[in-house]
């Protein structure tokens, strides 16, 4: 057995697709367009790690999902939290669970899928504004 990818639907694939490449840093492996499915899948991953990917699906139709946070989260090591957060800020990203202890966030993605980010190795030291930002929403 072997794990293969992750699948979540996303409503608008432009905007997915700003959060998890442009803000998040991921890579797009492959994309898929069916005609006749009426829908779209992007393959992501880490740089560096194709064997852990994400399947982005977009449906042409219109469809509203809910309970994203029902699955759990994705997680992600990053080599420098602090940087990570800063740049998804950077990129209108709410910080939802900061990283108060150099070792873990939360984010979420425009369809409210759950991002949690893990300092890689052991955890930076603390450090402001950080410290002092409190939890925001529900991650």
């Amino acid at each position: 057995m072997k794990y293969l990818h992750t699948m979540v639907r996303v409503s608008d694939l432009d905007a997915s697709l700003r959060f998890y490449c442009d803000a998040l840093g991921l890579e797009v492996l492959r994309k898929r367009e069916s005609a006749q499915g009426r829908f779209t899948l992007v393959f992501l991953a880490a740089p560096g790690d194709a064997q852990a990917q994400v399947e982005l699906t977009w449906n042409w139709d219109p469809e509203v999902y809910t309970g994203g946070r029902n699955f759990g989260h994705l997680a992600y090591a990053v080599d420098d939290i602090y940087a990570s957060c800063e740049r998804l800020q950077a990129h209108g990203v709410t910080i939802l669970r900061p990283p108060r202890d150099g070792h873990m966030a939360f984010v979420r993605s425009p369809d409210g899928i759950s991002i949690e980010l893990l300092q890689a190795g052991d955890p930076l030291p603390p450090r402001e504004p950080w410290t002092a930002m409190p939890n925001v929403g529900s991650w």
